[in-house]
């Protein structure tokens, strides 16, 4: 199974991914960014940073498979709940 690298990138920093993961192909690759992503703006709901980051898939010879920006995934995400406080 090829290996993916699952890179962040929020304006000109790029935080890599040292360790990858193992997926069938990029449309998993695809379905993995998209959980993540999910998973970190539900976790640092806070940093409104996020909605202008993406995430850079590489592939083992370090080329770009996808370039999955955060605004994307969240579009169809139910609303996070809103402190009343």
């Amino acid at each position: 199974m090829p290996r993916y690298f699952f890179n962040t990138r929020i304006g000109s920093e790029l935080i890599p991914d040292p360790e990858g993961e193992d997926l069938r192909d990029a449309d998993h690759a695809w379905e993995v960014a998209r959980a993540t992503i999910r998973e970190i703006v539900r976790t640092e709901s806070t940093d409104v940073e996020l909605l202008r980051a993406s995430l850079e898939v590489t592939d083992e010879d370090g080329e770009v498979v996808l370039d999955f920006p955060f605004s994307e995934a969240v579009i169809d995400m139910p609303a996070l709940p809103r402190n009343r406080h």
